[in-house]
């Protein structure tokens, strides 16, 4: 059996025809992207971890990491951490990142409700960005839908004041529910048309429905300033959960 050919310098790198941002680079520049133990007792710490004080940027579910190691690429001045509870594809982003040698990235196997309850300050992080959230089509996963008041008040503590919350899904029924309870702890705005700097998509799975013709519904916002932590808590306790109707049309885009 022949041995897999060894990525070269400025290998081109694609994604169903789309280009993935940035080129391997040298070996002997390649660096390590893998946070490999989370905090025994506290917080993590932004400066211990990226040896400077810079915004942070959270990918939530970041897949392999197309976004953010993009955004890694073109914002030196921002530092990144990227999680995901599927350990294969954050392998497949630590090996892109480690060959973009990209000193202001991180990656971990997280999920995203814990990241922020047990490892985040409060008021620490300049955005989070929540890219396809899984929807789950069978009645009885329902309640694993990470978008929930309770996740959004999270989020809401985790961002400086005016952070930025981006979240964006292709499913309609997801979307609908997003739009209405984003808004009560954002000041939140839909987004018409494509992403400026990704027209193509800024995440794998964008791609692959863009491809396939299906709308894609993105949104972003900036934490209320006028809402304490204890207030939000109590709005996520009076929202109603994500019990939404899922387009099972959907699903086998989700298991490609």
């Amino acid at each position: 059996m022949p041995r897999p050919r060894r990525p070269k310098p400025d290998d081109p790198d694609r994604e169903f025809g789309v280009p993935f941002p940035g080129r391997v680079l040298d070996e002997s520049r390649w660096t390590q992207t893998a946070l490999k133990a989370m905090p025994e007792e506290g917080r993590l710490d932004w400066k211990g971890l990226f040896g400077r004080d810079a915004p942070v940027v959270l990918d939530l579910g970041c897949g392999n990491g197309r976004f953010l190691i993009g955004s890694a690429i073109t914002r030196k001045t921002h530092d990144h951490l990227g999680t995901d509870i599927l350990p294969v594809v954050i392998r497949y982003a630590r090996k892109r990142g480690n060959q973009r040698g990209l000193a202001n990235l991180r990656f971990a196997v997280l999920g995203a409700h814990e990241l922020l309850e047990r490892f985040v300050e409060p008021y620490s992080v300049a955005e989070i960005h929540c890219y396809h959230p899984q929807p789950y089509y069978d009645p009885a996963q329902v309640h694993r839908r990470l978008i929930t008041p309770a996740f959004l008040a999270l989020v809401h503590r985790s961002l400086a004041p005016g952070g930025l919350f981006v979240v964006q899904t292709d499913n309609p029924g997801y979307w609908r529910y997003i739009r209405e309870v984003t808004k009560v702890f954002f000041d939140f705005h839909e987004r018409i048309g494509r992403w400026a700097d990704s027209p193509k998509g800024r995440t794998r799975r964008e791609i692959v429905a863009l491809k396939q013709g299906l709308p894609v519904f993105r949104g972003h916002g900036t934490a209320k300033p006028d809402l304490g932590e204890d207030d939000a808590l109590k709005l996520a306790d009076a929202l109603p959960p994500p019990v939404f109707d899922a387009d099972r049309r959907l699903r086998e885009l989700d298991e490609l």
